[in-house]
């Protein structure tokens, strides 16, 4: 099997058929002269292998090759990291190797897979025979997740390092987390032939694992596997790009946001030598479509550089992985949409909350110099916990988004039609009749009027112009009666009328 594609042995399978040919000839089962000289060689390979089984290859040689002197006595200091942060423990251990006069073999482990052992075991020996024996081989590697747009980092999942420093000799056991097993941590064990040098080698791979972590700067959502058993995973995002004149806000309520988010990012040196905290949180709240995720969107492209990790749906439950990646990797902004999924008045619904109770913890426990952002989403602030609504230093400021007025509306018009020809002479007819609808409602009305328009012309250039009756016909399709669940579905309030 190939162990370097992740492929492990398990032993020989003997398998049994019916064979109607050598079934009916009971001459095929007796035995003849050629078996004899085939039993003769098979014992002489068993004689020869058992007769040659100290000279083999195995791990304990291998490592005790390694350390020499007397290794029963070494100490091993082991490190653990959860399972996300495999492809930043491997990022900081390849850093450590490639240290000045550092050099280093990679040895490959077969048969790990499902396996109870560690550097003690390895080095130890024991039964080293057999299929199911843990072996020396090619390294298994696994391509995992490093940036956007599909970047990844091929990352050791059991691998034995030898590292020669001088006349120190170190060994390393990696391991990446098993899904499926009780090894559920990435780990790293060490032992040096230098007396305390493993802790301080344990030491320096945790920082540096830090230092070159591939989370920082980058976006994040947090998910999980659906066949995962709650496996946690990463994904990254590209960095949205959106300017201000994209975010169609009142502009009082665009400065609260700025100043909350960007503004005390960017003044936090200043801040600090005044004595000011950096930590804050800030609650978007009001109707869906009003723009709360938007600018959310605004804001991540604002913060360049800053670490930005998005919860969502079923991975609000992972709060407390994603507030240890902010403090690790801040300034770092951490958005939690839709709260009140984890922060319904627990007077609606007695029992407990532990999400709930995480999320403020975290948001409570945080230094007063951490420049970490908590950005909360919600269409439904009167469920959320008063405590986490208005209890200073959780939520500082809570923002109300509201459904755009008609220089909004207008405003939304201009920014969706894009290059879209629109006839707008009746335009102030189409904001009045949009009264109460959303941003969504109206970049719909204009994407059907566009259908509508390409269907009634076949320009030669392949323009579409929109005319002002085909504008008035699209929104009268989405104002008709038969509508009324997608007028709900895109914002569209009762009060919106023919």
């Amino acid at each position: 099997m190939r162990q370097g594609e992740g492929w492990t042995s398990y032993g020989s399978a003997v398998s049994v058929s019916f064979d109607p040919v050598n079934d009916a000839n009971p001459d095929v089962g007796r035995p003849q002269v050629a078996d004899l000289g085939r039993l003769a060689r098979r014992a002489v390979r068993s004689v020869v292998r058992a007769a040659r089984v100290d000279e083999a290859v195995t791990l304990a040689g291998l490592l005790r090759a390694h350390l020499a002197g007397d290794i029963d006595e070494l100490s091993i200091v082991e490190e653990q990291w959860p399972p996300y942060d495999h492809v930043n423990v491997q990022a900081g251990l390849d850093a450590w190797l490639d240290a000045l006069g550092r050099q280093h073999e990679l040895v490959g482990v077969i048969g790990f897979l499902h396996r109870e052992f560690g550097l003690s075991e390895l080095v130890g020996g024991g039964e080293q025979h057999g299929p199911m024996a843990l072996r020396p081989g090619n390294v298994s590697r696994a391509n995992l997740p490093c940036g956007p747009d599909g970047a990844v980092r091929a990352c050791v999942r059991c691998g034995v390092y030898l590292v020669t420093d001088g006349d120190r000799r170190t060994a390393l056991l990696m391991r990446g987390a098993e899904m499926h097993s009780s090894h559920q941590s990435v780990t790293v064990e060490i032992a040096s032939t230098d007396p305390g040098f493993a802790a301080v080698a344990a030491a320096e791979i945790r920082a540096l694992a830090v230092e070159h972590n591939v989370f920082r700067g980058q976006v994040l959502s947090f998910g999980t596997e659906v066949f995962g058993h709650g496996t946690t995973l990463l994904q990254f995002h590209r960095r949205p790009s959106l300017a201000a004149s994209q975010l169609i806000l009142p502009e009082d309520v665009l400065a609260a946001v700025q100043r909350q988010v960007v503004g005390i990012a960017r003044h936090k040196e200043r801040l600090l030598a005044a004595g000011q905290h950096l930590k804050r949180g800030l609650l978007l709240y009001g109707p869906p479509g009003v723009g709360k995720t938007h600018t959310v969107r605004y804001l991540v492209g604002s913060l360049v550089g800053t670490t930005v990790i998005e919860l969502t749906g079923n991975a609000l439950h992972l709060v407390g992985q994603a507030c240890s990646i902010a403090r690790t990797l801040a300034p770092a902004m951490l958005v939690v949409e839709d709260v009140d999924l984890i922060a319904e008045d627990r007077g609606m619904h007695p029992g407990d909350h532990p999400m709930l109770f995480q999320l403020l913890n975290e948001m409570d426990g945080l230094a007063e110099d951490a420049d970490i952002v908590f950005v909360l989403t919600t269409n439904r602030a009167d469920l959320l916990e008063p405590a986490l609504a208005a209890r200073p230093g959780r939520v500082d400021q809570a923002i109300e988004l509201e459904l755009p007025d008609a220089a909004a509306r207008r405003a939304l018009f201009e920014l969706y039609r894009g290059a879209l020809a629109v006839d707008t002479s009746r335009i102030d007819d189409v904001i009045a009749r949009t009264d109460g609808v959303t941003a969504s409602f109206l970049k719909e009305v204009l994407r059907r009027a566009a259908v509508r328009a390409a269907e009634e012309s076949d320009a030669a250039d392949g323009r579409l112009a929109v005319s002002a009756d085909v504008l008035d016909a699209a929104l009268d399709e989405l104002l008709d009666t038969r509508n009324a669940m997608t007028r709900v579905l895109l914002g569209g309030v009762s009060k919106a009328a023919n």
